[in-house]
């Protein structure tokens, strides 16, 4: 959610510290601000509003080679220059950044104000600055003593960079539950809460582990736990440059992750699919033959579109393997006392690998006994360090805020998992060779319809008058449905609503009129009666019908087609998701939405 980036170096940190916001402004936010220590004191510069504000604001003023710097996405406090990061102590000496969310911050600030602490702004991250710059007052032997101390009584998720003006040849990070990244460089040190900021200067990276600490200084980094134990983290090399993060010729991001797909997808299956024994390879699992056989059950585990990527992987599982499998938000799994069955496989799925909900359900698997593997995109991410083992998605990184490349990949990874369980039961090789296939298939028949985007633009314009719309499918493509309503609400705020084609007769229809259009999701398989009939009980109560489909259709029947390629039935839905991105995305455009950046959301959702 909230982007935080830190420099300390020899180069003039401001910058470097602007642009590093922009590489972050994807994750969503409402307001900008940053410090850079200067003459024994923070010089301290915040806006309500961009970062193109905050370039304005900060001009050609004050020079230094030691900052920090913040994207705020507003949790406590509305969006206003006060509440804007950083905040800073009662000496304007100690400045604060800081991601997450401080549970106990009233407590604390009622504490504080008894002590004679005056407040500037509405925001749980100013009672850190105090806490913090309270300790350095009372003599504490570093700025690192003086951010544990601080941190002691605090409940809740923090990532947080913390400059002292006074000493500006370091600084403190620390991390509970929201990301914190350390950027090494040539006599140079970046901080961050996403790669994406690092990247352009450096692709050796350090990520912090959750109540970890780390003293940042130019030449050098130290790390340490919350109680003092020394800790010794050593970089990687991330797989991402400075180009992945260019639009090229795209409008933008949507629209250009839409495009990547098909080498994304061919990112995803090579080196894993086995043409000889009709199954993959998927050996960051670390499961053997004989693991995989003692598996009773899969639960997928995921927020927002990775809960429905989950849900076609639970219902390819189901059919491939004969086993039974779910899906359940990340969120709500983490707060009903689950039962945790040892023989059940739980798969944590989550695009940034960050998610607050996934990782603390990934913590509570953890903590109980559960086998769990992380489906992530990023590597060193918290969900994947937290699990040990999973399936990379291999998307690349991905900007605007509604995920594409990403979810595409989360459900072809999902189809390689599904056939994989079900070649170690009772799929047949003919069957396991029909599914190998279909998965080769995938990136040329997902560039078709990449091909066919005018078409589907087209169908879209037409629609953008609608102010409800609903999304339909059956059983396997239910999930499909559920993807596509999600896509047209996040980038074009029109309220759409998804439904099995079963339940209309059970409520839905009696919303049913001219005025609101019924996406219908048709795959050519054994329900394609059933689907038609869904479609002519629309139609009967005058709604518009669009169809996405690989299907022959009655004539007539729908009022708007948009057309498919055909692969095995199993995999039909994630070449059918495809157009609803595309119709999501061209609906939103007509509407002069901001695709990229859709208003309330964020890309990583590291808070609750």
């Amino acid at each position: 959610m909230c982007g935080i980036v830190g420099y300390i170096g020899r180069r003039e940190a401001n910058p470097i510290l602007i642009e590093g916001l922009r590489r972050l402004e994807y994750r969503g936010y409402d307001s900008a601000g940053l410090a850079v220590a200067h003459r024994g004191r923070p010089k301290v510069v915040k806006v309500a509003g961009r970062v193109a504000d905050l370039r304005e604001a900060v001009g050609a003023g004050t020079k230094g080679g030691t900052g920090i710097a913040h994207t705020r996405w507003a949790t406590h406090g509305e969006p206003t220059d006060a509440n804007a990061h950083p905040h800073l102590d009662a000496a304007g000496r100690v400045s604060v950044v800081h991601n997450g969310i401080i549970e106990n911050a009233e407590r604390l600030r009622a504490r504080l104000v008894g002590e004679g602490v005056e407040f500037a702004s509405e925001t749980d991250t100013e009672v850190l600055a105090h806490l913090i710059g309270s300790a350095v007052a009372a003599g504490a032997d570093s700025l690192e003593d003086a951010v544990r101390a601080a941190l002691a009584p605090v409940e809740g998720a923090y990532g947080i960079v913390v400059l002292d003006g006074r000493k500006p040849d370091e600084l403190v990070v620390a991390r509970k539950g929201s990301p914190i990244v350390l950027g090494v460089g040539d006599g140079e040190m970046f901080v961050a809460s996403d790669v994406a900021a690092l990247v352009r200067h450096t692709q050796r990276a350090v990520f912090l582990d959750d109540g970890e600490l780390a003293t940042v200084r130019a030449d050098d980094y130290q790390t340490s736990t919350l109680e003092a134990e020394p800790t010794s983290k050593q970089p990687i090399t991330v797989g991402q440059d400075d180009s992945d993060f260019q639009l090229g010729d795209f409008p933008d991001y949507m629209r250009k992750e839409i495009a990547e797909q098909p080498d994304s997808v061919t990112r995803a299956l090579r080196g894993r699919l086995d043409e000889r024994f009709a199954t993959v390879r998927l050996d960051g699992l670390g499961l053997d033959a004989r693991e995989l056989r003692s598996i009773r059950r899969v639960k997928f585990l995921g927020c927002g579109s990775a809960y429905y990527a989950g849900e076609f992987g639970a219902n390819l599982v189901e059919e491939l393997a004969r086993i039974p499998a779910d899906s359940e938000p990340a969120s709500e799994f983490r707060y009903r006392n689950p039962v945790v069955e040892s023989d059940t496989l739980y798969v944590a799925v989550s695009q940034s690998g960050e998610t607050a909900d996934t990782l603390a359900a990934v913590e509570e698997l953890n903590r109980k006994g559960g086998q769990v593997v992380g489906a992530v995109n990023v590597v060193g991410s918290a969900i994947g360090r937290a699990c040990g083992r999973g399936v990379l998605l291999h998307a690349g990184p991905e900007i605007a805020v509604a995920s594409t490349k990403a979810v595409t990949n989360m459900a072809v990874s999902f189809g390689m998992l599904a056939l994989l369980m079900g070649r170690v039961r009772d799929l047949s090789t003919a069957d396991g060779q029909r599914i190998v296939a279909g998965l080769r298939a995938l990136p040329e028949q997902i560039q078709q319809v990449v091909d066919s985007e005018s078409e589907i633009a087209e169908a879209a314009k037409r629609c953008a008058h609608a102010d409800h719309m609903f999304f339909i499918g059956r059983t396997r493509c239910w999930p499909t449905a559920r993807e596509g309503a999600q896509k047209l609400k996040e980038i074009s705020y029109v309220h759409a609503e998804a439904y099995p084609a079963s339940e209309l007769k059970h409520g839905p229809l009696a919303l049913i009129d001219e005025s609101m259009p019924s996406v219908v999701v048709v795959p050519d398989d054994e329900l394609l009666a059933k689907n038609i009939s869904a479609m002519e009980q629309i139609k009967a109560r005058g709604g518009p019908v669009v169809a996405v489909t690989n299907a022959e259709l009655p004539q007539g029947l729908a009022d708007i087609t948009i057309r498919a390629p055909r692969n095995s039935p199993e995999l039909d839905p994630i070449l059918l998701s495809v157009p609803l991105q595309l119709f999501a995305y061209h609906l939103a455009a007509e509407l002069g939405r901001d695709v990229d950046k859709p208003r309330n959301l964020a890309k990583s959702v590291t808070v609750e």
